[in-house]
């Protein structure tokens, strides 16, 4: 059974794969991809420290904070913070990785668009390094 909190829009969902995230991630499932719509949406909660790796979107993708503190950066790029009410449009083909601070739970809502049968590319992992440098600032 999901579980929710009297703050949280959606529950938490199921555990998202240790091959993609660091940390542990939740999906809850809001909407798939049909003959109407060629995205999918879910709500995504992260628990403090978890992030997903490096990836990209091949027809981007766009990210609503609906709770908690967490971080977008793009490759090469200082890392934004996000904070409930925040939205990110992430360019197609984009390499990026989005989660929580690493004292914060962090949920957004993620709506992402699909090019033919894909909808993301999974590269390397964050490193504790480069995960580290962002939740100093």
């Amino acid at each position: 059974m999901s579980e929710q909190t009297n703050s949280s829009i959606f529950p938490k969902g199921e555990p998202l794969p240790a091959s993609y995230f660091t940390g542990n991630a939740f999906v809850y499932p809001l909407a798939s991809r049909d003959k109407n719509n060629e995205f999918a949406l879910g709500s995504v909660t992260f628990e403090p420290g978890a992030r997903t790796h490096w990836h990209t979107h091949p027809k981007g993708q766009v990210l609503i904070a609906t709770e908690g503190d967490g971080f977008y950066q793009q490759k090469g790029k200082p890392a934004q913070a996000l904070k409930k009410g925040d939205v990110v449009n992430i360019p197609e083909d984009t390499e990026h990785w989005h989660g929580a601070s690493a004292t914060s739970k962090f949920v957004h809502i993620a709506i992402t668009n699909y090019k033919d049968e894909q909808n993301v590319v999974w590269l390397a992992a964050v490193t504790d390094q480069e995960y580290a440098t962002v939740n100093q600032k």
